[in-house]
């Protein structure tokens, strides 16, 4: 399995092979179908491995079950241990199964996926059957951004030359799709100012406003220096996720302690949420289905900054390479929420001077304006490094992608489109608009 955090997961956007154009049809069909063959040989070979562990596991399972016959004595607590392997044994049964994704049919959703890595420079054997079916689900995920967005576009561009008249519609609908005033105007700038120089074909001129979203989401990750988040090895790195309730901020920290784990870093979380009755619950069970130790203090009305020391202090002790930090949600305009987050990060600052600290906004896509007024708010207080894009999930307005990017100018960090351990990814801007703007 390829890591979360590799490089591979985010090429570069000024790479010689991404010229935001995409293979040609009728040149990648066959090529595409050997793409598709040689995922399924694969696929096929990881099951039979996957099925030779667990048998392997079933007969130590056996093994223990024999010991309790033997240990008359001990029945009682050897029973109770017995109980405790099978039900782990069930546990990492049932994950592995979730934590795999299945080939489907090859179709052209299939094709599509295919030709975006191709587009970005990936060759047949570098292709993963993570990748594919990542951006299948990213473009169902975009599929009502794009119903109404790429339909009117299409339907504006027609195939004549481009217009004034024609720019005037693309301002509305971007505006329609959540991108935001001051994307749009820097779109449409860049759009008239080619408009002026040159005649602009239909599909030259849908390239080219693809190479300005894409822009536009790249700005403000070029202006951080840091292509891809990743923790930094041989330091502590803290993570402080924070936005308003119901975004899921306490999923994607623990699809990001899974992310920390597949990549070969050790990770730990605070359980900083102690407004929420099931917040540190919820957490443990995170925990406990990656692997991660979680700090926490279930005690009402806890302290989440001494949480917050606690785990610091653990974190150090245990050379931990990444501390993710949960913290309270209710709403942005509430004062109290923003205190405490001024009192968790001075924490941070006094106990961990030397550490890497992201501050990383949790949005609900679907929110759509309300998500650039929360990144607004927190902004400050938070002292925000980013943006992560949640609920991805069909009913979303991706266009607040652009928003952000443009208005708050926060590089996004990651993007959720699911519900399974696995559905977080960093974020590809490239992919992103070829996934918003595709009319397969």
């Amino acid at each position: 399995m390829k890591d979360d955090f590799s490089q591979d997961a985010k090429i570069p956007s000024n790479t010689n092979q991404r010229d935001n154009s995409l293979v040609e049809k009728d040149e990648s069909l066959d090529w595409a179908k050997q793409a598709y063959l040689q995922l399924k040989q694969k696929q096929q070979e990881e099951k039979a491995i996957r099925q030779k562990e667990i048998q392997e596991k079933e007969v130590l399972n056996n093994k223990n079950k024999d010991n309790i016959n033997t240990f008359e004595n001990n029945k009682n607590e050897d029973f109770e241990l017995n109980i405790s392997v099978e039900n782990k044994l069930q546990v990492n049964q049932d994950l592995r199964k979730e934590d795999q994704p299945q080939l489907g049919d090859f179709d052209d959703t299939f094709t599509w996926s295919a030709e975006v890595l191709a587009a970005q420079g990936k060759k047949i054997d570098q292709f993963s059957l993570d990748d594919i079916d990542w951006l299948s689900r990213l473009k169902q995920g975009l599929e009502k951004t794009r119903k109404g967005f790429v339909t009117d576009l299409l339907d504006k561009l027609g195939d004549d030359p481009l217009t004034p008249e024609v720019l005037d519609d693309l301002e509305t609908l971007l505006l329609r799709a959540d991108a935001g005033v001051s994307a749009t105007d820097q779109i449409l700038d860049s759009l008239r100012s080619k408009l002026n120089e040159e005649v602009v074909e239909a599909s030259e001129g849908l390239r080219f406003l693809k190479e300005q979203l894409v822009n536009v989401l790249e700005k403000p990750i070029k202006d951080s220096g840091v292509d891809l988040l990743s923790p930094k090895k041989g330091c502590l790195n803290i993570w402080m996720l924070v936005g308003v309730n119901g975004v899921g901020k306490t999923t994607t920290l623990g699809k990001l302690a899974s992310v920390a784990k597949r990549s070969g870093f050790s990770a730990m979380i605070a359980a900083a949420d102690t407004f929420r009755a099931a917040a540190v619950k919820q957490v443990k069970v995170w925990g406990e289905r990656t692997g991660v130790e979680v700090i926490a203090n279930e005690s009402k009305n806890a302290d989440p900054a001494s949480i917050v020391f606690d785990a610091i202090g653990a974190s150090n002790s245990k050379n931990i390479d990444l501390l993710l930090v949960d913290t309270a949600g209710r709403l942005q305009t509430k004062n109290n929420l923003m205190e405490e987050l001024k009192k968790i990060r001075k924490i941070i600052d006094k106990l961990a001077p030397n550490a890497n600290v992201e501050s990383l906004l949790v949005l609900d896509s679907s929110q759509g304006q309300n998500g650039l007024k929360q990144a607004l708010a927190f902004a400050d207080s938070a002292e925000l490094t980013g943006v992560i894009l949640t609920k991805l999930d069909g009913s979303s307005r991706g266009g607040v992608a652009m928003a952000v990017a443009s208005e708050a100018k926060l590089p996004l960090r990651f993007i959720g489109a699911g519900e399974q351990i696995r559905d977080l990814r960093p974020f590809n801007s490239f992919e992103f608009i070829e996934a918003l703007l595709t009319n397969r």
